[in-house]
C-alpha cells in the first residue's frame, strides 16, 4: 500500500503517482484567497473549516505572497475569515475553539506583517472592515475574557494569551496607534499581569525582550499623550478655580479655604497607563531610552479639532486621550516652543497624583509613581542622561498650596538636568506631608530614591548644581516632625527606620560630599546646617539614647539610630565651642552666617570623624517579595474599572445611535 508523506500543506503518495494532493483545509484557504463568496457553492464552510487541523505555515504563506492590491482585493473574505473565527470562539466544542485561535493568530500576524512592507491599507479595516470593528473587538475580547477566566485547559488559555500578543504589535503603526493604542497599551498591562506569581507569563518574557524602536517609542507616545491630557485637564481645572467663586472668596476671608479647594481639584487618576509605564521601566532595559526622547510639549500643542458628541462624563483620567490629538512624532519641532518627554510629563502627573494621599486610592497611586521612580534612580543608563549637563530642560512641577510660602513663577524656573526636578520632587513630598495619617512606606521610599541618586554621584563624581540646602532643611524638619510626634507615631510605625536613612544620607554628604558636591562652599554649608540646627540632633540623640537604654521593642532600632549620630554629634560638639570662642574674643552677640562658615573653614583640620562603612550601597528593588500584594490589588482595581468604562462607553454609544434613528 502507498505510503502518504505531508509537506507544505501538499500531501504526496510515495507510488509511482507523483502528483501532489493537497489537504483539504488548503483548498478551503485557496477558496478564501478569492474574489468569490466560499460559501455560496457550500453553505457549510465555515463549519467545516474549524473542524480542520490549521495549516499556519501555508496561512502565513498565502497572506506574504500577496501585494497590497491583491489583498484588498479579499478584503471581504479576509472580513469574513475573522468573524467567523470569534464566532467558533463561542463554540463548545474545543476543536473548533483552538483552530479558530490559531487561525486569528496566523491572520492577524499575516496582516500585519503585510501592513509593515506596504502602504494603502489600515490593519484594523483589512481584518474586520471599520463600519464591524467596533462589535467584533468587543466580542473578540470577551470571548476571550470567558475563556482565561473558565475552568480548563491551560494551553488553550496559553492560546489566547499568544493572540492577544499578536493584537497589541499595533503600537509600532502610527495610524493604529493613534485610534487604538491606549487601549494594547492597557491591555498589555493587564495581560503582564495575568498570573504572574503562579505561573510562566509569556508576556513578561516578550516585554522584556522587546527591543523594536517603533515598538518601544509607540508605546512611549501612548503613555506621554495619556498622562498629558490628565496634566492639561487638572490645569484646567486649576485654573477655573483660581479665577473663580472659591479664588475670590479666599481673597476676601484669607487662606482658611485652601484645604477644601484643593480637595475639589483632586481627581481621579490613572492607574492602568501608570501601571504601563511601570512594566515597561521594570522589564525593559531598552525603554528606558523612551524615557529621554525629546518631543514638543504636547499641553502647549493646538490642534483643530471636530466638534464631537456630549456624553456623560466620565472620571478624569480614566479614558484615553481623544484619537484628534495629533501624535508627537508628527509635531513639528519648533525652537520657541518648550520640548519634553516622557520622563518630565511623568514628573509633573507625580507632582499631581502626590499632593493627596488621604485616601487609599490617592495613597496607591503615589506609592505607584515612587515605585516607577525607584526603578529609574537604580537604572545606570537613566541615571546618566539625568545627570546630564547636555539635557537641560524647564520642569513646572505642581506644588502643593501652602500659606506661608508664594507659588513659584513658571518663567522663572531655570532649566537645569532632569535629576534636579526629581530631587524637587521628593523635596516637595517631603515637606508637604509631615501629617497626622503619616504615610510612613512612601517617606521610605521617597528618601531611598535621594539615595540612590547620591550613590550615582558619588560613583560617577558628578557635581550637581543643586540648591542642596532646600533637601537638608526638609530633611531636618522631618526628623523634628518624628520627635515631636513620637508618641503617636510609634503606637503605627518603626520610626527609627526612617529616622536612620535621614541620618545616614547626613552621613553620606559629610563622608563622600567631597566628591559629588559642586563647591568646597557647599561643603561648608552643609556643615553650617547642621551646627545651625544641632538642637534637633541633640533632641534626636537624647531620644534614641533613651529607648536603646531601656528593655523594650524600640532597644535595637534606636541603637542603630545612636551610632549612626556619631559623626554629626562630633562636628557639632568640635565646632560650638570654637563658635562661642570666635563670638565671645569678638564681642558678637549672634553670628552671622559668613562668620560661622569663616571658623568652620578654619577648623577642618583638627575635627575627626569615623569612617562609615555601607553608605554607599543599598538593596535592590524586587517586585516579587515585597510588592506582590500591592500589585494584586492595583491590577484587580484597575480591572473592574477597566471594565466599567467600556461598558459605559458602549451604553452611552448605544444611547447616542438610538437617538439619532429617531432624528428625521
Amino acid at each position: 500500500m502507498a505510503q502518504t508523506e505531508k509537506k507544505g500543506g501538499l500531501l504526496r503518495k510515495s507510488s509511482a503517482s507523483k502528483k501532489p494532493l493537497k489537504e483539504k483545509v488548503v483548498l478551503m484557504y485557496d477558496e478564501i484567497f478569492t474574489t468569490e463568496d466560499p460559501s455560496k457553492c457550500n453553505p457549510r464552510f465555515w463549519e467545516e473549516l474549524f473542524l480542520m487541523k490549521v495549516n499556519l505555515e501555508y496561512l502565513e504563506g498565502k497572506l506574504e505572497a500577496l501585494d497590497g492590491e491583491e489583498l484588498m482585493k479579499i478584503k471581504d473574505n479576509i472580513n469574513c475569515l475573522f468573524q467567523h473565527c470569534i464566532q467558533a470562539l463561542g463554540e463548545e466544542h474545543p476543536i473548533r475553539v483552538v483552530n479558530a485561535l490559531q487561525t486569528l493568530c496566523a491572520l492577524i500576524r499575516g496582516v500585519h506583517q503585510k501592513n509593515k512592507s506596504t502602504s494603502g491599507f489600515d490593519i484594523i479595516n483589512m481584518l474586520v472592515g471599520f463600519d464591524k470593528a467596533e462589535l467584533c473587538m468587543k466580542n473578540l475580547m470577551e470571548s476571550l475574557d470567558s475563556l482565561l477566566c473558565a475552568e480548563g485547559s491551560e494551553s488553550l488559555k496559553s492560546l489566547c494569551l499568544k493572540l492577544l500578543l499578536c493584537l497589541v504589535t499595533i503600537l509600532s503603526s502610527p495610524l493604529s496607534r493613534r485610534e487604538h493604542g491606549y487601549d494594547a497599551v492597557v491591555l498589555l498591562a493587564l495581560l503582564v499581569n495575568y498570573r504572574k506569581y503562579e505561573s510562566v507569563n509569556p508576556y513578561i518574557v516578550k516585554l522584556s525582550i522587546v527591543d523594536d524602536e517603533a515598538t518601544l517609542n509607540g508605546m512611549g507616545l501612548v503613555i506621554a499623550q495619556a498622562l498629558s491630557e490628565y496634566n492639561r485637564q487638572y490645569k484646567d481645572k486649576e485654573e477655573e478655580h483660581q479665577t473663580g467663586f472659591f479664588s475670590a472668596l479666599t481673597n476676601m476671608v484669607g487662606s482658611m479655604f485652601i484645604a477644601d479647594a484643593d480637595e475639589k481639584i483632586s481627581v481621579q487618576t490613572n492607574e492602568a497607563i501608570l501601571l504601563a509605564l511601570y512594566e515597561a521601566v521594570h522589564l525593559n532595559r531598552n525603554f528606558i531610552t523612551v524615557l529621554a526622547q525629546s518631543h514638543p510639549e504636547m499641553g502647549l500643542m493646538t490642534t483643530p479639532t471636530s466638534p464631537v458628541p456630549t456624553t456623560p462624563v466620565t472620571p478624569l483620567g480614566t479614558t484615553p486621550p481623544s484619537s484628534d490629538v495629533i501624535s508627537s512624532a508628527e509635531l513639528p519641532l519648533d525652537a520657541d516652543v518648550q520640548t519634553s518627554n516622557l520622563l518630565i510629563t511623568f514628573l509633573k502627573y507625580s507632582s499631581i497624583v502626590m499632593q493627596d494621599t488621604k485616601d487609599e486610592h490617592r495613597l496607591h497611586s503615589g506609592k505607584l509613581c515612587l515605585i516607577i521612580l525607584t526603578c529609574i534612580a537604580e537604572d545606570q543608563y537613566a541615571n546618566a542622561f539625568l545627570h546630564d549637563d547636555n539635557m537641560n530642560f524647564r520642569v513646572n512641577l505642581h506644588r502643593m498650596p501652602m500659606r506661608h510660602r508664594k507659588k513659584a513663577a513658571d518663567k522663572n524656573l531655570p532649566c537645569r538636568p532632569l535629576v534636579c526636578a526629581v530631587l524637587d520632587l521628593m523635596v516637595e513630598f517631603i515637606v508637604t506631608h509631615m501629617m497626622k495619617e503619616f504615610p510612613m512606606d512612601l517617606y521610605v521610599r521617597c528618601i531611598q530614591i535621594v539615595h540612590k541618586l547620591l550613590c550615582y554621584q558619588k560613583k560617577c563624581r558628578v557635581r550637581l548644581h543643586y540648591t542642596w540646602r532646600e533637601l537638608w532643611s526638609a530633611l531636618i524638619n522631618l526628623l523634628k516632625f518624628l520627635m515631636s510626634n513620637e508618641t503617636v507615631l510609634l503606637a503605627k510605625h518603626n520610626i527609627f527606620t526612617l529616622a536612620l536613612m535621614v541620618v545616614n544620607l547626613f552621613n553620606m554628604f559629610i563622608t563622600y560630599g567631597d566628591t559629588f558636591l559642586p563647591t568646597p562652599s557647599s561643603y561648608d554649608e552643609l556643615y553650617y546646617e547642621i551646627i545651625r540646627m544641632h538642637q534637633n540632633f541633640d533632641n534626636l540623640y537624647s531620644m534614641v539614647l533613651r529607648l536603646s537604654t531601656n528593655a523594650g521593642q524600640w532597644k535595637e532600632p534606636a541603637s542603630k539610630v545612636t551610632h549612626a549620630l556619631v559623626n554629626i554629634r562630633a562636628i557639632i560638639n568640635h565646632f560650638n565651642p570654637k563658635i562661642e570662642s570666635y563670638a565671645a574674643v569678638n564681642h558678637i552677640s549672634q553670628l552671622s552666617e559668613d562668620q560661622v562658615l569663616e571658623v568652620v573653614r578654619s577648623n577642618y583640620d583638627t575635627l575627626t570623624l569615623k569612617l562609615q562603612d555601607g553608605l554607599d550601597q543599598y538593596e535592590r528593588y524586587s517586585e516579587q517579595h515585597k510588592e506582590a500584594a500591592f500589585f494584586k490589588e492595583l491590577v484587580r482595581s484597575i480591572s473592574i474599572n477597566v471594565r466599567k468604562n467600556l461598558a459605559f462607553n458602549t451604553l452611552s454609544q448605544e444611547l447616542l445611535l438610538k437617538e439619532f434613528s429617531t432624528i428625521s
